[in-house]
């Protein structure tokens, strides 16, 4: 008997061989190379922690306080600060110490998509991709400060191929390839709720995505960790593949980053109402963590603040800074530092006992997914800085409604008017501050306001802004 079947035998986990002799060699070779990627001590420790043992634990909300963090700049003192971080942020940049990490290993399925949701068109008028959109920020950005900002992308099993055949196809998107860098990743196999790893085929064990926080484990694991120290860069800009208007590069944000001698900083949105669904800043005992929404209760999530405002009011958008070494201590394997696992009760289509594959009605089995956030607690120095909604976040999620394709056409027409408005173009809105036509500024102009401030200044001829302009 091969000595991989008698290991997941004496685990308990036998089953996954249960339909081995029917397999053909090489459906035999493939089941063997799978199963040998699984950590039967981590599957052991997941099934014992949250399938066997009480994993619906409340979370602890005791003595749970809304988290400080840096305003945006109301008043001559607070805008020399945001000016030192900028200054600083810009530093690093230049020395090239800052590399920009998108999280993109999902499907555009909820957009009725057909295809990697990197490469679905967001822009107003040219249709450009989310990559495109990416790729051309950070390109302004190195060209502004001199340098090539690396770009890690994190892809997943379902979606790597397509990932990468769309860069070749578009040459980069005018990036060096060799600043472009690719990482899968990590799956874990789902169990049923007794804990036993099902089986997706006979010959294939049923695998899931570790989660966003997984991304911390992938650079780790994939030795991207070693190439970012290889190029000089201790500083991660992390952001989700489903939100154009992110700053990928943000040089205050940076600077903050910097200045406080932090290992992981985050942005925070003020909540556009008190129950809306993200996660919220907050610390306990002196520590700083999120709690999600569906962990805080709604009376809490209501509460006021002196000044009859919001109570927690930080929402969480998932824009991070890490330091890479703590990357390497979170993304490895010290009980001191790992990401705890979460566990997702799904309807998990597996083979059951008579070799046929079953679709489920209700949950069947458990997902065990990470969530980066969990890495704040774990970070020295955490920064949170604010940032505003209308500059930083529109993710795309939803084909209509909040956070949809239409939702975030008209976000980037308003983030536009206002960059031409602050250069002292005036262009008349509605209420909502949305122009009457629909223009589009390209990313290879300017990567933000500033910047853009900047460039239209500096052009001896400035084109009329209607219907249909583009400026690039």
């Amino acid at each position: 008997m091969h000595s991989l079947i008698t290991q997941f035998e004496q685990a308990g986990q036998g089953q996954v061989f249960r339909f081995f002799d029917e397999l053909d060699d090489s459906g035999k070779e493939k089941l063997l190379a799978q199963a040998g990627t699984i950590d039967l001590e981590e599957v052991g420790t997941l099934v014992q922690e949250h399938v066997l043992g009480d994993s619906h634990a409340s979370v602890n909300l005791d003595g749970l306080e809304p988290a400080p963090y840096i305003a945006l700049p109301n008043n001559e003192a607070s805008a020399t600060e945001w000016h030192r971080a900028f200054e600083a942020g810009a530093e690093a940049i230049r020395w090239g110490r800052v590399a920009a990490f998108t999280v993109a290993g999902g499907q555009g399925t909820r957009l009725g998509y057909d295809g990697p949701k990197g490469t679905y068109p967001v822009t107003p008028l040219t249709r450009k991709s989310l990559f495109q959109v990416f790729a051309e920020k950070i390109m302004r950005s190195g060209e502004r400060f001199g340098v090539t900002i690396p770009w890690f992308i994190l892809t997943s099993e379902i979606n790597n191929v397509a990932t990468v055949a769309a860069f070749e196809e578009n040459d980069y998107f005018g990036l060096p390839k060799d600043s472009v860098h690719f990482i899968v990743q990590g799956l874990v196999p789902a169990v049923d709720l007794q804990g036993k790893i099902l089986l997706s085929e006979k010959g294939r064990i049923a695998m899931t995505p570790d989660g966003h926080g997984g991304s911390l484990r992938a650079l780790a694991r994939s030795g991207a960790v070693d190439t970012m120290k290889s190029h000089g860069v201790d500083i991660i800009s992390y952001f989700q593949v489903d939100n154009p208007i992110v700053q990928c590069v943000d040089p205050a944000f940076v600077g903050f980053h910097v200045l406080g001698q932090s290992e992981l900083s985050s942005k925070m949105v003020p909540k556009a109402y008190a129950l809306e669904k993200v996660g919220h800043f907050c610390t306990q005992d002196g520590v700083t963590k999120v709690i999600e929404y569906s962990d805080m209760p709604e009376s809490m999530q209501e509460e006021s603040d002196a000044d009859g405002g919001i109570r927690f009011k930080a929402g969480s958008v998932a824009i991070h800074i890490f330091d890479r070494d703590f990357i390497a201590r979170a993304g490895g394997d010290s009980s001191e530092t790992k990401l705890p696992f979460h566990r997702a009760n799904k309807k998990i289509p597996y083979v059951d006992a008579d070799g046929s594959v079953a679709s489920p009605d209700e949950p069947n089995g458990v997902k065990f997914e990470m969530f980066v956030f969990d890495a704040l607690p774990l970070a020295k120095n955490p920064v949170i800085i604010e940032a505003a909604r209308g500059d930083d976040f529109s993710p795309v999620k939803n084909a209509e409604g909040i956070d949809s394709p239409q939702s975030c056409k008209e976000d980037q027409l308003r983030m536009f008017t206002r960059w031409l408005n602050a250069a002292g173009v005036e262009i008349k809105t509605d209420d909502s501050g949305l122009p009457p036509f629909t223009f589009e500024i390209s990313h290879r102009f300017a990567a933000d306001e500033k910047d853009f401030v900047e460039r239209w200044n500096g052009l001896s001829s400035k084109p009329e802004i209607k219907e249909g302009t583009i400026i690039d």
